[in-house]
């Protein structure tokens, strides 16, 4: 026979034979589905910042379905934690909460919360309280403000000057003129909540990139992804792979904003103890387990420096860390230490991924 049928012949039989060998029948079933499979990738401009998925489907429809509503979250998320945007209820806690207690919904009072647990674990070198004075400075224009324009709003500083109400979820200021900066962590929080969108739709291998925010599910396909370290003063140089399986990492650095004046650089992360640019490091990547974790603790390593943040970082076994310091040396966590005279990591052949901030986070 030809044609349709003599292909259904053959499949009826391998079917039977299948059926009688009990276990096999589920991975015969995927084998031929599988080998349509696909990697599926999307790239848009969301949260002033570079978002991309990429993902292992066998489905088209499957596949752009999980990409939208990744998509859809990031949306949302910008939506609600917004400061550029005024309707979004982190406008409305920085407009109010001076006056009286800003209820919000629990997504943002939880993450504001927790976000006080990185300022408690650097002794406040992460505060999204720096807020009030990061606005003074327009650092595309390459305008900043005076000393004593600092000095009169640094008094509005202060992550212990959040007054939280569990019960009514609700958040007010202990100060006027406070004002709350959710750029150090809000990607983070959004890169783990797209992985568990795709979780849920059933995919098992992702990538999801928020600027320099990435977390991996999975890996890819049999390899880890291979994440590039560049360095921040020269994009043209790599300064380090890393092998990335089912875990996070951020990367901040002064790759784009920030500007030089009268020979003085001033970059776009800022110390909360100073209201300063924050620059005893040039770049920081950290590892963890998740994305939230990671952006929340990028920033610190720019205001304690990377000894005092490898102190940190060295005390948390889930977390690793890849420091770039002014003077251009590599500086690793005890976890990721290379051997004295080792190569570097080759990268893997296809779809390799640079962090190397195309899109600045706080």
């Amino acid at each position: 026979m030809t044609g349709s049928e003599g292909i259904r012949r053959p499949a009826a039989a391998a079917l039977r034979r299948a059926m009688a060998l009990g276990g096999c029948v589920l991975w015969l079933a995927i084998a031929p589905t599988r080998a349509h499979a696909t990697w599926y990738s999307r790239t848009e401009a969301i949260m002033d910042t570079r978002i991309y998925v990429e993902l292992w489907d066998t489905h088209p429809k499957h596949a752009n379905a999980a990409i939208d509503a990744v998509m859809a979250e990031m949306h949302h998320v910008d939506d609600v934690m917004s400061d550029f945007k005024p309707e979004s209820q982190l406008s409305r806690i920085n407009e109010h909460a001076a006056q009286h207690p800003v209820a919000v919904s629990p997504e943002l009072y939880h993450l504001i919360k927790l976000s006080t647990h990185y300022s408690q674990i650097t002794d406040g070198a992460f505060d999204i309280t720096v807020e009030s004075v990061w606005k003074l400075y327009h650092f595309r224009q390459h305008i900043r403000p005076t000393d004593a324009q600092i000095q009169a709003l640094m008094p509005t500083v202060g992550w212990r000057q959040l007054i939280f109400d569990d019960r009514h979820h609700s958040i007010r200021f202990a100060r006027p003129g406070m004002a709350i900066g959710l750029g150090g962590i809000a990607k983070g929080y959004v890169v783990d909540r797209s992985i568990d969108i795709l979780k849920a739709m059933g995919i098992e291998h992702a990538i999801v990139t928020a600027g320099g925010d990435t977390r991996i599910l999975g890996d890819r396909r049999g390899r880890p992804w291979m994440v590039a370290i560049r360095d921040p003063w020269d994009l043209s140089k790599v300064v380090t792979l890393i092998p990335i399986t089912n875990e996070a990492i951020s990367t901040s650095g002064d790759y784009y904003r920030g500007f030089v004046q009268n020979g003085v650089r001033y970059d776009h992360i800022l110390s909360p103890l100073t209201g300063h640019s924050a620059q005893l490091v040039r770049s920081a990547s950290v590892i963890a387990p998740t994305a939230t974790q990671t952006d929340g603790m990028s920033k610190t390593a720019f205001v304690l420096g990377p000894q005092k943040t490898l102190a940190i970082i060295n005390s948390m076994p889930q977390y690793d860390a890849v420091f770039i310091d002014p003077q251009g040396r590599v500086i690793y966590s005890k976890g990721l230490e290379p051997p004295p005279g080792s190569p570097p990591p080759a990268p893997a052949a296809e779809s390799p991924l640079a962090v190397d901030g195309n899109a600045p986070s706080q």
